[in-house]
């Protein structure tokens, strides 16, 4: 008898010390996976914009969400496609941020090729029930008005075809703008940063809130 009350409190014990427990916040995880837009090239990482984001989820209250950053600069939608399955693997993501095409079109990647790539990532992003956003990207006119069309086209074409979110145009507002690309041509300075931001901001606000 002595043995079995004695059971009793230590179960009652345990079922009070787990409700005293102070409730924890689920982590979900924001995945971006992108080029050197992303990868914070020729800029300090502390002004990019993936760390801005970071930055404004604090400010927001959104703590519950961790920002991973797996971007390379260089990357490739092959690279990118390549390097998926794993990441997801790895990291569970709840929201992935595709944020490549860029390098492929302006090494002349034919359209064809760079959208069979980024569809294959949505569709490894979708199966593994994470949300997937797609960034879109434009080419300098001088690659010819057939192919910066065709380029262009690309995204907003998967965005409806999976029922993706989509970002427009990610230098919208930079790329034409005085001090606000590096000297290459290509890459946004560190002024322009938090123009990268709210150029993603209110496609990716409603769904991490």
């Amino acid at each position: 008898m002595h043995t079995a009350l004695v059971y009793v409190r230590s179960i009652l014990f345990l079922v009070f010390a787990v409700l005293a427990l102070p409730a924890v916040a689920s982590q979900n995880t924001l995945l971006i996976v992108g080029d050197s837009l992303s990868a914070a090239y020729g800029v300090p990482s502390e002004t990019a914009w993936v760390q801005l984001l970071r930055n404004r989820l604090e400010s927001k209250g959104l703590n519950d969400w961790e920002v991973v950053n797996a971007s390379i600069s260089g990357e490739t939608t092959d690279g990118g496609a390549r390097r998926l399955p794993d990441l997801l693997e790895e990291n569970e993501p709840d929201v992935v941020v595709i944020e490549l095409g860029g390098n492929d079109g302006l090494r002349g990647f034919p359209p064809n090729v760079i959208e069979s790539n980024l569809a294959s990532m949505i569709e490894k992003v979708q199966t593994s029930g994470a949300r997937a956003v797609l960034v879109g990207m434009q080419i300098p006119p001088n690659y010819g008005q057939r192919y910066t069309e065709m380029f262009a086209e690309i995204y907003p074409k998967l965005s409806d075809r999976y029922d993706t979110a989509l970002v427009p145009f990610f230098l919208d507002g930079i790329y034409n703008q005085a001090g606000l690309m590096q000297d290459d041509g290509i890459h946004p300075t560190e002024e322009a940063q938090g123009k990268l931001l709210e150029n993603v901001w209110p496609v990716l606000k409603p769904i991490l809130q």
